[in-house]
């Protein structure tokens, strides 16, 4: 029997076959994680290599710290080291807004109540400034007094600290105000030589750089800069010789019931500055009343007409150019003048007088005929050589170098004007220097405010016979002319009298008056030059001999002392009282 084979399966080769678009998934993954691997390296080495600065500073700005190692600002001190301006430490109140809103500090009202009143402010007004969170650092009072500084101390505020300071002061006051000037509260010149010098007193920080670990311990020192010390400024002033100015000045401003007046002082050797002051004044240290026309450093700022003070120079113009001589005798007859319809005269007829006499009597007819005689160029060529029209040398903020004109024609009465004081303005200080230079027997020295250690340059100006001749002739002037008040007891003094009748902004010439005087001390051997202006006086006392000429004495009197120059006169003279002295100094 057949047996039948049962038929045979179908075998199918099944294949594996991956799912549809496996291998582009994997693909894409694959790229994507190159990518941002490749992104990590690339931001992994622009840290590194390429800008690692950033991080750094991060880093830096959480664990490194600075201090600034102040300095004070430099001393102004006199020739003889005595100090004109001080820097002290003093405190000074901040706070920390963010500080204090952490801590809650503002719920105590009885403690911010307390540190308003201790800075006498509102409430309120001071709560304002701290109610930002946002900010880090606000003042709430800048250099309180040291009991201020205490009582801040006790309230112990949250967020309320005391930092160190400088003030500026001014131990002088009101006696070297005008020349020393002022700072502002952060230190910062404003006026005068603090403005003048303000880099030369400042100096240079130093710094301290560390760094610090999270507990706040210093863990490294990175680096250290010392700080430059500021400059002192040593100034010509003798603040003996200052404070004695200041003191007959205001005297007579307040006797006198003047608007202002200035007073300087001049060594005859060496050009410095012994004494500059002005009245009014005003006090550096309080700086709640001051006032804009006090600050004002009127000695170099102000320039007036100077009147009769300028007739010694007219004299020595005439000397100078030969067209007279020291015996020569001028002819005031009839005792007045008509120059084009004008007319100069003096106070009473003098008759034929010397050149002395010219100064003694101070005589326009006198001075007139010889400026005429002399000429316009050879005159104002005698002024510009005294240093009118230029600066003295002084270098100081603000100062004025008067008014002298050149032009092409004068006429016979411009002349005239010139030669007894109009037409012109010079400020007190330049009056000075040129007085200085017939004193010095005709040297130009430029003028200094700081000590000087040896005799500077001079050119020479005038011949020294000539100066010389008429410092005799001014010795007259105060022994027996209009400015006897100006004699001091022991001393042989030559000056000038000089009284001007102020010009009106709209012309002409109005009622008020400056009275000055100028004068060298002692006549045998000068040592200083005094030039004193009293301007606007309100009495009828208004001549340079009468409001002028006293306090040129009184500053002389104890300048002698205080520089210990001996006496170059010991003649006994007859007290004289002060009286009408005007002559002709009044007429314009």
């Amino acid at each position: 029997m057949a047996i039948k084979r049962a038929p045979k399966k179908n075998q199918r080769n099944v294949k594996k076959q991956n799912p549809a678009g496996a291998r582009w998934r994997f693909i894409t993954a694959l790229s994507v994680l190159f990518f941002v691997f490749s992104i990590l390296v690339a931001r992994a080495a622009y840290i590194q290599v390429i800008n690692p600065e950033q991080y750094s500073l991060q880093g830096d700005l959480r664990s490194l710290r600075s201090d600034s190692l102040g300095v004070q600002r430099g001393m102004i001190v006199d020739r003889n080291g005595r100090e004109l301006a001080v820097s002290v430490p003093v405190e000074t109140v901040w706070a920390d807004p963010k500080r204090i809103a952490e801590s809650g500090a503002l719920a105590d009202q009885r403690r911010w109540q307390a540190l308003a009143e201790t800075f006498r402010m509102n409430r309120d007004e001071l709560v304002a400034k701290v109610d930002n969170p946002e900010r880090r650092f606000v003042y709430l009072q800048r250099k309180v007094s040291p009991s201020e500084a205490d009582y801040v101390r006790q309230l112990s505020i949250p967020g309320v600290y005391l930092k160190t300071e400088s003030r500026r002061y001014y131990p002088t006051g009101e006696i070297s105000a005008h020349l020393v000037g002022i700072t502002n509260i952060d230190g910062q010149g404003q006026e005068g030589l603090e403005l003048l010098y303000d880099d030369h007193l400042t100096g240079t920080p130093g710094k301290r750089v560390y760094r610090k670990d999270a507990q706040g311990r210093v863990i490294e020192e990175i680096s250290q800069t010392d700080a430059q010390p500021p400059k002192q400024l040593t100034l010509s002033i003798d603040q003996r010789i200052q404070a004695t100015a200041y003191t007959e000045l205001k005297k007579a401003v307040r006797y006198n019931q003047a608007t202002s007046g200035s007073a300087v002082v001049v060594n005859v050797k060496t050009g410095e500055l012994l004494a500059m002051v002005n009245s009014p004044s005003y006090n550096p240290n309080n700086r709640a009343d001051l006032q804009s026309f006090k600050m004002r450093n009127r000695a170099i700022t102000d320039a007036y007409e100077p009147g009769s003070t300028v007739k010694p120079l007219v004299v020595l113009s005439a000397l100078e150019h030969g067209t007279h001589k020291v015996g020569d005798i001028i002819d005031t007859n009839p005792g007045w003048l008509r120059i084009g319809g004008r007319r100069v005269s003096d106070h009473r007829n003098l008759g034929k007088i010397s050149l002395t006499e010219v100064l003694e009597h101070s005589s326009n007819v006198g001075v007139t005929t010889m400026a005429l005689e002399l000429g316009v160029d050879e005159l104002l060529e005698t002024y510009f050589g005294a240093g009118f029209g230029s600066d003295t040398g002084v270098s100081l903020l603000g100062e004025s170098y008067g008014l002298l004109t050149t032009r092409r024609r004068w006429s016979d009465f411009e002349l005239a004007t010139l030669s007894y004081g109009y037409g012109l303005s010079v400020t007190t200080l330049q009056l000075a220097k040129a007085y200085t230079m017939i004193a010095n027997g005709g040297r130009d020295m430029p003028l200094t405010v700081f000590r000087r250690e040896s005799k500077p340059e001079s050119e020479q100006v005038f011949n020294p016979d000539n100066t010389r001749a008429v410092m005799h002739m001014m010795e007259r002037v105060v022994s027996d002319g209009t400015a006897t008040a100006a004699q001091v007891p022991g001393y042989r003094i030559a000056g000038k009298t000089g009284t001007s009748r102020k010009a009106r902004a709209t012309g002409g010439y109005g009622d008020e008056y400056v009275a000055l005087f100028a004068g060298i001390a002692p006549a045998s051997n000068p040592e200083i030059v005094v030039v004193v202006t009293i301007n606007e006086p309100g009495t009828d006392d208004y001549y340079g001999g009468t409001a002028a000429a006293p306090v040129f004495s009184s500053i002389v009197s104890q300048t002698m002392r205080l520089l210990n120059v001996p006496p170059d006169d010991m003649t006994v003279q007859p007290m004289k009282a002060a009286g009408f002295m005007g002559g002709a100094d009044a007429t314009p």
